[in-house]
């Protein structure tokens, strides 16, 4: 059955690691939310949670079946989301998970089902393509300023996780690596820009067979097995006829690649990082030199974070923020489960691809999400 649409949404948050604090920190900003309580395995961590956001620590199995939530917001660490997803959904609660929706295409199918068959709704992280800079990017391709995209790249590349993470080894085993952990970031925003991938084409290898922890901790000085592929090249052929070539590595000292760029039938369009809600968008008519857009300006693209000496927009809560305004409207929310299920196909696709050497075709979706308009963006905040 579907629930009752509130003027609030009251949301529980299970899982109250270092995310948590800008979920939460971010809430007051938005209409329609209300956090209530947060929960944890760690109840002194939840009790930390709550007493910092004056709202209630509980038990996760507790604030799951508790009347006084409606939606739950699952910040738990990936391998726990299809469960705690799907408890919620059991309990007749909406869900907003971090990525990834789950850890296997086989869980995130169950949740959008679970979820379409009790009438509610399943969203997920990443929403940073509704931030200033995806909207922009957008609204400059979908009026024609490169014209036909033709082509593009993608790259995330750096030197991986044991330089600042104590203990970063599920990062380099399988269900880890660059692919799956920052993939939903560039996937997301080249979904809502261009629509649904339709085929894949991947090589993937490692630099090293072990990696050296030098970050601060009880740890410093081991060395971690690398079970998964650091470096990942994927060749991305959209239902639209786009072709992007997205490279993914966690064994790169140095690059000079732009995060995003596409290429059109009329000139070319540069993003900034799309792990972040803001920046600067680039723009060439034609071989023109490159016009810079500063978004900060727009709606979610001001500077907040962290808030010591913020360096970039951190909206996250944004997505959740849309999902209550969609059901009030009575229509599907943009950072949706069938987005992020369609994601998580195309990472695994990638992944096997790069394994066999296949070329993967990808199940049909009706995914891209709808535009963000600028006084839709404007409503939805206080």
């Amino acid at each position: 059955m579907s629930k009752a649409v509130p003027d609030q949404l009251r949301i529980g948050v299970v899982g109250c690691g270092n995310i948590s604090h800008a979920y939460l920190h971010n809430a007051a900003m938005f209409a329609g939310l209300r956090p209530v309580a947060c929960a944890d395995i760690n109840l002194e961590a939840a009790k930390a949670r709550a007493g910092a956001f004056g709202i209630k620590a509980m038990s996760p199995e507790a604030l799951i079946a508790s009347p006084e939530v409606d939606l739950v917001l699952n910040l738990t660490v990936p391998a726990a989301h299809f469960a705690i997803s799907m408890q919620a959904l059991e309990a007749g609660k909406h869900v907003f998970t971090e990525k990834p929706l789950a850890t296997t295409v086989g869980d995130g199918r169950k949740l959008v089902a679970a979820a379409k068959a009790c009438g509610l709704s399943i969203g997920s992280a990443p929403d940073t393509f509704l931030g200033a800079a995806g909207r922009h990017a957008r609204r400059l391709i979908e009026s024609g300023a490169i014209g036909r995209p033709v082509t593009g790249t993608a790259f995330m590349m750096g030197r991986g996780m044991e330089h600042w993470h104590p203990d970063p080894a599920f990062y380099y085993q399988p269900g880890g690596g660059p692919v799956l952990d920052m993939g939903p970031y560039y996937l997301s925003m080249l979904v809502n820009l261009l629509g649904p991938v339709h085929r894949v084409q991947a090589l993937s290898t490692s630099a090293h067979k072990e990696r050296l922890l030098t970050a601060e901790g009880p740890l410093k000085g081991t060395r971690i097995p690398v079970g998964t592929p650091t470096s990942v090249s994927s060749l991305l052929e959209f239902a639209s006829g786009t072709q992007i070539t997205f490279v993914a590595s966690w064994d790169v000292y140095r690059h000079s690649n732009r995060q995003i760029e596409l290429h059109g039938s009329e000139g070319s369009l540069g993003l900034p990082d799309p792990d972040n809600f803001s920046g600067v968008v680039s723009l060439s008519d034609q071989g023109a030199p490159w016009q810079d857009l500063d978004t900060a300006s727009l709606p979610f693209g001001a500077l907040n974070w962290p808030l010591e000496a913020p360096d970039r927009g951190n909206y996250r809560m944004l997505g959740l923020a849309d999902l209550a305004r969609s059901l009030i409207e009575g229509r599907a929310p943009r950072a949706s489960g069938d987005l992020a299920l369609h994601v998580l196909e195309v990472m695994e696709a990638i992944l096997r691809a790069g394994e066999t050497g296949e070329s993967i075709t990808v199940e049909p979706a009706d995914c891209q999400p709808r535009p963000l308009a600028e006084a839709e963006a404007e409503e939805l905040l206080k």
